[in-house]
């Protein structure tokens, strides 16, 4: 089995906050492919026909709460980069990138509509 999920749906109370947002961050998490539908702001990885996307649309009514959605990074380095990179595009309530645990590095943060993040690396300790 080489992957682990299909698709993430996320909602947001105004999609128009968030677009510039996870323009420029899902591309640096790897999902590349611009594949907008109407009502959403979606992005797949490019592996192939057939691959994993990240959509956000609207929901007037939706209100953040503590479900986290986490992204695996190849390297510490990565999610340095990454933490700049959702830095640059807004980001809120940033904590990190440092290490959590022996072996665990992460960042932690908000979209602007303050759906929970977090980019990490496991290795060995």
């Amino acid at each position: 089995m080489s992957r682990r999920y299909d698709h993430i749906d996320l909602r947001v109370p105004k999609l128009a906050d968030v677009t510039a947002f996870y323009e420029q961050l899902l591309p640096a998490l790897g999902f590349t492919r611009d594949a907008r539908v109407e009502g959403w702001l979606q992005f797949e990885a490019a592996d192939g026909d057939v691959t994993e996307f990240f959509g956000v649309t609207e929901s007037p009514t939706h209100v953040p709460n503590e479900n986290r959605i986490a992204f695996w990074a190849e390297s510490q380095a990565e999610v340095d980069r990454i933490a700049q990179v959702a830095t640059h595009a807004g980001a809120q309530n940033i904590e990190g990138p440092m290490p959590y645990e022996p072996g665990y590095y992460a960042v932690f943060f908000d979209d602007p509509c303050g759906n929970r993040l977090e980019v990490c690396h496991r290795g060995v300790a």
